[in-house]
């Protein structure tokens, strides 16, 4: 074991070198829904989160703080995910912790039903892991939940395709009453595609209105690219139309299939 100890305190510069890295790509190029800052400036082993509920989801309007804790032999140990905010997820702990594959050490473990390539390695970091607890805040996996009553409620609301509505009705509760925490953080939270999306990045030294464009124009950007120069303004404006009219129409699109779905066969 004292070699084992001795190799930890050897990597204690390399870790460090590699978190340091991470975070100033992170805070130049951010994951969209993310903010990412230092626990304390002088501790770079802990990170804390801000997490934005993704429109269109149940999570939409939503502010979730969480605290990133790194091991010392970090990327070769995976490091900790906390939510500070409280949570009703089947793959989130009582105490917030997250339970996902890509935390756990690579162990051959038949027991959990996790193939070890789906497990920690060191290529992964913290972008790959922003990315999958997002999208296990939309698609849990029920297959062996940290919380089991949240994983039945989600089954009967996933199933019953939202007619069984106790499941969304705790977490929009639970969206609602992070408002407070935004507030006093001094945070708007963005709640259509195109501002959750602008939000996140660093913003442009005029305004952060031309970042709109490959928000709301993805699918047809390639078409569009060429004289995008010309029309900016045009765009811009027009693209000020458009995130109304889409939101309006994915606002009340997703209220039919979610939270109200049923409603109208009653």
């Amino acid at each position: 074991n004292q070699h084992g100890t001795n190799m930890a305190h050897q990597a204690t510069p390399s870790s460090q070198k590699a978190l340091m890295m991470e975070l100033k790509s992170l805070q130049e190029q951010p994951v969209e829904g993310f903010r990412i800052t230092l626990v304390e400036e002088s501790d770079l082993y802990n990170w804390e989160v801000a997490i934005f509920g993704p429109p269109n989801t149940l999570y939409e309007g939503g502010y979730f703080k969480a605290h990133i804790k790194f091991p010392v032999d970090y990327p070769y140990s995976p490091p900790t995910f906390r939510f500070l905010t409280k949570m009703w997820h089947p793959n989130i702990y009582e105490n917030g912790d997250v339970c996902i594959s890509i935390l756990h050490p690579p162990v051959d473990d038949p027991q959990s039903g996790e193939l070890p390539s789906e497990r920690w390695n060191p290529t992964q970091n913290v972008r790959t892991i922003l990315l999958s607890v997002i999208s296990l805040l939309n698609e849990p996996n029920t297959f062996s939940p940290a919380n089991v009553d949240a994983s039945v409620m989600f089954r009967k609301w996933r199933d019953s395709k939202g007619k069984d509505k106790e499941y969304a009705e705790i977490i929009r509760k639970q969206v609602m009453s992070t408002a407070a925490d935004a507030e006093r953080d001094g945070v708007k939270v963005p709640t259509t595609l195109a501002e959750y999306c602008v939000q996140t990045r660093v913003p442009s030294q005029d305004s952060s209105s031309d970042l709109l464009y490959d928000d709301l124009y993805d699918d047809d950007m390639e078409e569009e690219d060429e004289d995008e120069d010309e029309s900016e303004m045009e765009s811009v404006g027009e693209a000020g139309g458009m995130s109304a009219v889409e939101d309006g129409g994915t606002s009340t699109r997703r209220y039919d299939n979610q939270d109200d779905s049923g409603n109208e066969d009653s």
